[in-house]
């Protein structure tokens, strides 16, 4: 048994690996609700003896709407890093997990893009993760911490938040559509499989994408949730109308909801390779269609 902090405990993938691991005590840290009420983005605070830090406290993947907000994603992702690592300098913990994303590759296309594609994020929640990767990759060699960095992309499970969560919303309510016939196939893994693969990964150490091995594409998703809440199968905007919504948006400039920007990215494939982590620790992940999550 070991003692393990948690930051993040209240987002979640901090849920989930709270309801997931429990044969270890779990120390959690966070601004509200924690056993240790600390804001990381501007304090170090005191922290016991551990033995594995898994820090999955970040600011999420949101288009920032001004100065403030890009900021946050370097207050909290790499301040709040910073601080983090601070505190555990004199009592280092033998592995530390860190839980980064795939934005660090920078990328909207692409197929099986593995662990060694450059990290060319342009945008500050991808550049705030590759700054907090090399902090903790620079601090556990200086510490001799075993260090895992995990790149993880659409997370899955019962209430998501964000882009997955108001899919969910649209498609109980009706009002969703797959564009282009939703052919673009995303890497995505459940909360819940990642949770329990901390467990194997943290005295192993490495830098690894996990996905769910099979990438469905949008409709497929969408088929999936829709069968889940009973509700019919999503209608499709063909691609001649999307195209045209698409440029009417161009026009109308940053008060559209939808351009030839976002549809590219839509219609394009975005995969990430496992390989590497099933051949380290034996990933085996379930497949997100062949998973019931939603309610």
């Amino acid at each position: 048994m070991y003692n393990l902090l948690l930051t993040g405990a209240t987002g979640f993938l901090g849920q989930t690996i709270l309801k997931t691991i429990k044969n270890h005590t779990i120390t959690t840290l966070g601004r509200t609700n924690a056993n240790i009420i600390a804001n990381l983005a501007t304090q170090i605070p005191v922290l016991p003896k551990t033995d594995v830090v898994i820090h999955a406290a970040g600011k999420a993947h949101i288009v920032p709407k001004n100065q403030a907000q890009k900021q946050d994603f370097f207050d909290v992702n790499v301040t709040g890093t910073q601080n983090l690592l601070a505190a555990l300098e004199n009592n280092p913990p033998k592995a530390f997990v860190f839980i980064s994303s795939v934005a660090v590759y920078g990328l909207n296309q692409g197929v099986l893009i593995n662990e060694n594609a450059p990290l060319n994020a342009q945008d500050p929640y991808g550049i705030s993760k590759i700054q907090a990767e090399e902090l903790i990759t620079i601090w556990c060699k200086k510490n001799n911490v075993i260090c895992t960095i995990l790149r993880l992309p659409l997370l899955v499970g019962t209430n998501p938040p964000g882009n997955l969560g108001a899919m969910i919303k649209a498609i109980k309510k009706g009002y969703y559509f797959n564009i282009a016939g939703g052919l673009a196939q995303k890497s995505m893994v459940m909360a819940s499989c990642v949770a329990k693969a901390i467990e194997k990964v943290a005295p192993i150490g490495g830098i690894y994408n996990l996905t769910d091995g099979f990438n469905p594409n949008f409709k497929q998703l969408s088929t999936h949730i829709a069968t889940q809440l009973n509700k019919k199968k999503p209608a499709n905007i063909p691609n001649w109308l999307a195209t045209f919504l698409a440029k009417v948006g161009d026009i109308l400039g940053k008060k559209a909801p939808f351009n030839s920007y976002k549809l590219s990215k839509i219609k394009a494939p975005l995969t990430f390779d496992d390989t590497k982590a099933r051949k380290a620790f034996g990933w085996q992940p379930k497949e997100v269609l062949q998973s019931s999550w939603v309610n």
